[in-house]
């Protein structure tokens, strides 16, 4: 069914890299719950929501397109949720989930034509190279900025942190021992990595189980959308037009720039074109629509998919197994709250996993400024404003004016004016 011989893989190594992808990502279900309850949802409400969300998305990502990437609620879409609309326009979470409901509906709906597709056929290769190695250089500086090895500085807005404090040591520890298993070319490094790393956060009193293993997972308030006529007329009464177009366009270049991204690492890209892309994107819009109607903001792919990629993960039952272990997670909220609070135990993985995404660097033509230039913004641009959509946007923008420049205008595909144009609206504009 997932045609492991033709993708140069087996069942084992498929399993191991889901759980390495899994742990890398299950901090999504405590710390998605924690940044909306400052939009006052409650936090069993999303904790729940949120794992449906993932699971659906993630199961139909492995099962129709066949591909290693999970989805779950994104990182930074929240945040827009709970601050800028909850928070910057004054309506209530139920109403902005209405939103969030809309910009799910248009997003099946997208996704259920070539257009997607398209988007992906037409973004250059120095475009695409870029937004891989500017994924990698994120998801490192996450990784680095989580255990406090990188640290906010008052003048020079980061720093170095004090690598004297325990959570520091311990992900150096881990590092270490991850960079050392991968030396030896270790199946499942990254995982095995963990593993040891959390044992040594157990002994050092850094992990610990206070709050016992198990619990019942529970929706304190129901559904959050009975009636999608309601979502529809709550979008239209508080004039919500700016937000639905803002979710589209975010979700649609972070989940498409991190597609690329780990279709490029795991190779799975053909011809510069995604196979089963329709199915592929279909999973994060079908995931949005379902979260919202739970209690929870939009889906994306997740970049830390690539730790999965990076474990040996080619197909869809890496994405299963990922499914699977959220199913188990709902009732483990305890275990995985602890285990997921210690940044120091999955964030080695980030950072091993953004040095192998960075050398797609070295496809970039770095002798054409009008094609290198866009490519560098984009890499810069996302781990210095922490948003992988923001550097696609500013790619987008600067690749056809540079083309329009040097009179090459008849080699930019027409999509990526139109793109260029709303993301300039979107940035100036929108932009809270």
């Amino acid at each position: 069914m997932f045609r492991l011989k033709e993708n140069h893989t087996n069942t084992k190594t498929e399993l191991m890299a889901g759980i390495t992808t899994f742990f890398t990502m299950v901090y999504i279900v405590v710390v998605n719950p924690v940044i909306l309850a400052d939009a006052g949802v409650p936090f069993e409400q999303v904790f729940t929501a949120t794992i449906i969300a993932a699971l659906i998305g993630t199961l139909w990502m492995g099962l129709f397109a066949n591909y290693p990437i999970a989805i779950a609620p994104g990182m930074g879409l929240n945040a827009y949720f709970a601050y800028s609309v909850v928070g910057g326009q004054g309506i209530t979470y139920h109403t902005a989930f209405a939103a969030v409901f809309v910009a799910g509906i248009i997003f099946v709906i997208l996704s259920l034509t070539p257009f997607r597709e398209k988007l992906i056929e037409s973004i250059p290769n120095n475009l695409k190279y870029g937004i891989t190695a500017g994924i990698g250089l994120f998801i490192a500086f996450i990784g680095l900025r989580q255990t406090k090895i990188i640290t906010a500085h008052p003048s020079n807005l980061v720093g170095l942190g004090d690598l004297h404090s325990p959570e520091a040591l311990l992900a150096i520890v881990g590092l270490a021992v991850t960079l050392i298993l991968m030396t030896l070319r270790v199946n499942g490094a990254l995982f095995f990595g963990m593993i040891i790393t959390g044992v040594i956060a157990y002994f050092t009193g850094q992990l610990s189980f206070d709050k016992g293993f198990m619990s019942l997972p529970s929706l304190p308030e129901g559904l959050m959308i009975g009636n999608p006529f309601t979502a529809f007329g709550d979008v239209i009464q508080h004039g919500l037009y700016a937000v639905v177009f803002s979710f589209i366009l975010v979700t649609i270049f972070d989940t498409t720039g991190t597609m690329i991204g780990v279709a490029n690492q795991a190779g799975l890209m053909k011809n510069d074109k995604l196979p089963r892309a329709r199915q592929a994107l279909l999973s994060d819009s079908i995931a949005t629509m379902v979260g919202s109607i739970f209690g929870t903001s939009p889906t994306t792919a997740f970049i830390e998919s690539t730790s999965g990629v990076a474990a040996g993960g080619r197909t869809g039952l890496t994405s299963v197994t990922v499914a699977a272990l959220f199913v188990i997670s709902a009732f483990f909220g305890p275990l995985v709250s602890s285990v997921s609070g210690i940044a120091a135990i999955t964030s080695p993985a980030l950072i091993i996993v953004g040095s192998l995404m960075m050398g797609s660097i070295a496809k970039i033509n770095w002798n054409e400024l009008d094609e290198a230039f866009p490519a560098f913004l984009t890499v810069l641009s996302m781990p210095l404003t922490s948003s992988i959509a923001t550097g696609i946007a500013l790619g987008f923008i600067s690749f056809p004016l540079l083309k329009l420049v040097k009179g090459k205008w008849r080699e930019v595909h027409p999509l990526l004016y139109v793109f260029a144009v709303l993301f300039f609206i979107q940035l100036a504009f929108l932009q809270h």
